[in-house]
C-alpha cells in the first residue's frame, strides 16, 4: 500500500479529477481498445496493486505522452504506467512482444556483457570516424539490427545465427526468439539515416567516435518493466561515452535521445556530455553545410512521441527541412504535440488496434500531397513501413519514408 501511496505521489495521480479526458485523448481508445488510463489512475490511489498487476491491461498503453498534454491535472500518467510495468515485471507479467521478442531477448544479451557484436560492418571506406577517442560521440543505436532483423530475407537467418554463436550471454531460449522471428521483407533501412548523419558530421569536419563496443541503450527493456537489465545497460554506455573524452552526444534515435537526456541522468559521474539530435546539431551548424536544391519536392513530417511530446523538440527538424533548397514541408492534419504516434515504441503494441493507428497516420501524410514521409526516428520507420504492406490497403498508404538526415545529406554540394 506504502508503495502505491509513493507512485501516486511522484506522478500526481492524487491529484486527478476523474474527468476521463485522458481516456477521451488515448489513441488507442479511440481506435476501438477496451482500455482506460483512468482506471489505471484510480486503481494507483486506492492501492489497488494487485488488480493492476492481474490485470494486463498496462501493456496496451502506447506510452506515446498524449494524455499527459491534456491532463488538467497535470497528471504524469505515461511516468506511471512505466513505474507500474516495473511492479509487473517483479511478479513474472511481461507484454507479448513480436517477432518472437528476439529484440527483446538481442538487448538482454547485449545487458548481459561480454557480447562479441559485429556492430560496425555497415560503415563504408568514405565515412570517417574514430572507435575510441574524439570530441564528439555518434550513438547509432541499434539501426543495424532493425535491418538485418527486417531489411531482407537472408539477413534475418544470418542475424540469428550471428547472435546465437557469436554471443557468449545467449542462451537457448535467446537464440530460438531470434530464430522464430518474422522473416518479411520489409524493405527497411534505417542505416541510411545513420550514415547520412556521419556524412554530415564529416563535412562540418567532425570525426565523430563510432564504437564498437556500444550496447543498446535499454529503452524498450526500462519501458517494459526491465530495470535490472536497462541499468546495466546504462552504467555500460555511460562509462563508454565517458572515456572517449567526448563533450558531445549526437543522437539520431528519438528514443535513444529521450534514454540519454532523462533516463540516464542517475548514471552520470560528474557533468553529462551536451546531447543533440542529429537535427539539433545540423540546425546550429547550418551556416557550415553548403546545400545545393534538392527538388522541388513536398514533404511531410511524423513527430515521434519521444522527440516531441517527451522533450519537446518540434521545431529543429523541420529547421533542417527548411534548409534544403526545393524542399517544401507540408505538416499534417495533426503535427506536433497533437502528432499521431507510430503505436510501436517499445516493440510491445503489435495488435489490429496499433495497425489502425498506423494506416491512418498514413492517410494523413498521403493526404498532403507529399511524396516522402520523412522520420527523426528508425522506430517510426520501422512500424509505418511495416502497415505499408498491409495487403488490404494495396498502394493507398505507400510512399518513400528518409530520415531527416539523408535528405539534408543528398543536398551537400
Amino acid at each position: 500500500m506504502a508503495e502505491m501511496a509513493e507512485l501516486a505521489k511522484k506522478t500526481r495521480a492524487w491529484a486527478c479529477y476523474d474527468c476521463g479526458k485522458c481516456t477521451a485523448s488515448c489513441p488507442i481508445v479511440r481506435a476501438g481498445a477496451a482500455y482506460s488510463p483512468r482506471r489505471h489512475v484510480l486503481a494507483t490511489n486506492l492501492g489497488q496493486r494487485k488488480e493492476l498487476i492481474e490485470n494486463g491491461s498496462l501493456f496496451v498503453c502506447l506510452t506515446c505522452g498524449l494524455c499527459d498534454g491534456r491532463c488538467p491535472a497535470q497528471v504524469e500518467y505515461t511516468q506511471l504506467v512505466q513505474k507500474l510495468r516495473e511492479l509487473c515485471y517483479r511478479q513474472g507479467v511481461e507484454p507479448e512482444c513480436p517477432h518472437g521478442g528476439a529484440l527483446q531477448s538481442v538487448m538482454r544479451m547485449m545487458a548481459r556483457g561480454g557480447t562479441q557484436q559485429k556492430r560496425l560492418e555497415w560503415l563504408t571506406p568514405d565515412l570517417k570516424t574514430d572507435p575510441h577517442k574524439g570530441e564528439v560521440f555518434y550513438w547509432t543505436g541499434c539501426t543495424m539490427y532493425y535491418d538485418a532483423f527486417f531489411g531482407d530475407k537472408g539477413a534475418l537467418a544470418s542475424a540469428s545465427r550471428s547472435a546465437a554463436g557469436g554471443l557468449p550471454g545467449a542462451s537457448r531460449s535467446d537464440a530460438g526468439a531470434l530464430a522464430g522471428a518474422s522473416r518479411s521483407d520489409w524493405g527497411i533501412n534505417t542505416l541510411g539515416g545513420t550514415r547520412a548523419a556521419i556524412r554530415l558530421l564529416n563535412r562540418l569536419d567532425i570525426v565523430p567516435v563510432v564504437c564498437p563496443q556500444e550496447r543498446c541503450c535499454g529503452h524498450d527493456l526500462l519501458w517494459n518493466g526491465d530495470r535490472a537489465s536497462f541499468e546495466q545497460l546504462a552504467r555500460h554506455n555511460v562509462q563508454l561515452v565517458a572515456e572517449s573524452g567526448a563533450t558531445t552526444l549526437v543522437v539520431s534515435c528519438a528514443e535513444c535521445l529521450r534514454t540519454w537526456k532523462l533516463d540516464y541522468a542517475p548514471f552520470f559521474n560528474g557533468p553529462p556530455p551536451r546531447i543533440l539530435h542529429i537535427s539539433e546539431l545540423l540546425v546550429e551548424k547550418k551556416a557550415n553545410l553548403k546545400l545545393k536544391p534538392n527538388g522541388p519536392r513536398r514533404v511531410t513530417f511524423q513527430d515521434p512521441c519521444r522527440l516531441g511530446r517527451h522533450l519537446g523538440i518540434y521545431d529543429p527538424p523541420r529547421q533542417a527541412l527548411a534548409a534544403v533548397p526545393g524542399l517544401d514541408l507540408v505538416e499534417m492534419r495533426r503535427s506536433g504535440p497533437r502528432a499521431l504516434c507510430c503505436a510501436g515504441g517499445t516493440w510491445s503494441n503489435c495488435d489490429r488496434f496499433a495497425k489502425q493507428l498506423q494506416i491512418e497516420r498514413l492517410r494523413e501524410a498521403r493526404g498532403t500531397g507529399a511524396s516522402t514521409l520523412v522520420t527523426a526516428c528508425p522506430k517510426c520507420q520501422v512500424h509505418l513501413r511495416c502497415a505499408m504492406k498491409d495487403p488490404k490497403c494495396g498502394g493507398e498508404i505507400e510512399m518513400e519514408m528518409r530520415d531527416v538526415a539523408e535528405l539534408v545529406a543528398d543536398a551537400l554540394e
